[in-house]
């Protein structure tokens, strides 16, 4: 059975959704030795989000689900989430797994990066709780008091209040989107943001009357923002505010990227550095059709005249590379397809290539440069290349 599969039963399991034939599977699997490396990742994987645990023993979380799983046969129903708390080495990973964290664990217990190959999005709220988000599944957003304020189709989550409420603070959720993985998000203001891979979006469950809609983007999302001239819509990248009434624009802010990009296709934006907007500053201004580059080393933003679908293609599942260097591209990769690329190659890095690339396996586009420019690669396992 493929990990994908195993893992769908441990969460059906957790979610009180199993059957009793599932059951019997999921027994079986557990007991597979080619499955105990991918659940040694997923407890790993816990481990690293509660960071209250001190140790963890995969051997032992193992058998003990095992029993839970032995016991239930005889009375299959469903139970609360409250009443398999008891049970916290085992539930506790099915509301983290594939969660990204930036932190180490330990300094004494370092842990691998990859992870398990599968990866899950996943939400998160403001009290702490973590929900698996299935892309072919549907759920439910509850919030602290047990009401629902949201709802998840597949690949869609929709938050469905209204977008008004009265006074008080905003409530936030977190959207946490791998790598190898999209995802698209309705605000309850009815803004629709498009999450590529490896990107979060923290944002409020509802906007409050007033004041302005503010959330914060780690990594690439494409916006669709309603307008509400009340309210200005304002999108924080780290040390960067790009402020909006109603538009479509695209924004890559990476951690790891040295420019944070901002491609208006429609609408008017300003991008304010630093505390720039908060100090009343006129910030950079973008028409339609232009991008906006925010170099955080040097604090200076550059604007140039773009094709505006060169950087919104992905959004439709299309790589699109224009007088891109090598290194940039295999960064883009590695989101795309969750796999580590290690390039041996130092005379490539700063290359420039042009290129398109429809849904397709990643090997098609190595096989693609091999092709075309002579560039080997060697696959060493599922998640890590080697370009020579």
């Amino acid at each position: 059975m493929k990990p994908k599969k195993v893992y769908k039963l441990i969460v059906k399991y957790i979610t009180s959704s199993i059957s009793a034939k599932e059951l019997d599977q999921l027994e079986i699997e557990l007991k597979k030795p080619l499955n105990n490396q991918l659940f040694s990742d997923y407890i790993r994987l816990n481990y690293r989000i509660d960071r209250k645990m001190k140790s963890y023993d995969t051997e032992k979380s193992k058998r003990l689900l095992l029993d839970k799983i032995k016991k239930d046969k005889s009375h299959l129903e469903r139970f609360k989430y409250r009443s398999v708390l008891k049970y916290a080495a085992i539930v506790i990973l099915s509301m983290t797994l594939g969660y990204f964290v930036n932190e180490n664990v330990t300094k004494d217990n370092p842990v691998k990066e990859f992870g398990p190959k599968e990866n899950f999005i996943t939400l998160e709220r403001e009290d702490g709780n973590i929900q698996v988000i299935s892309e072919d599944g549907t759920s439910e957003v509850i919030d602290s008091e047990g009401n629902v304020v949201g709802s998840q189709v597949g690949n869609q989550l929709v938050y469905t209040n209204g977008g008004k409420t009265g006074s008080g603070e905003p409530i936030y959720n977190t959207l946490h989107v791998p790598y190898g993985k999209h995802f698209e998000l309705k605000l309850s203001d009815g803004s629709v943001a498009y999450l590529n891979s490896g990107s979060s979006l923290r944002y409020p469950v509802e906007f409050i009357i007033g004041k302005e809609r503010r959330v914060y983007l780690t990594g690439e999302a494409f916006l669709e923002v309603a307008k509400d001239t009340d309210r200005p819509f304002i999108l924080n990248a780290a040390d960067l505010d790009i402020k909006v009434f109603g538009t479509k624009f695209n924004v890559s802010a990476y951690p790891e990227d040295q420019l944070k990009e901002v491609v208006l296709v429609e609408g008017s934006v300003g991008m304010y550095p630093g505390t720039e907007l908060s100090d009343g500053g006129e910030g950079t201004l973008l028409v339609p059709g232009h991008k906006g580059s925010y170099d955080k080393a040097e604090g200076n933003i550059t604007t140039e005249e773009v094709v505006t679908s060169i950087y919104t293609s992905w959004v439709n599942g299309v790589l699109v590379f224009r007088n891109m260097t090598f290194d940039n591209i295999l960064k883009k990769l590695e989101r795309h397809y969750d796999v580590n690329i290690v390039n041996n190659n130092a005379k490539l890095a700063s290359a420039k290539f042009n290129a398109s690339f429809g849904d397709m396996p990643i090997h098609k586009i190595l096989d693609y440069f091999k092709g075309e420019y002579n560039i080997d690669y060697s696959v060493i396992n599922e998640r890590e290349i080697i370009v020579n």
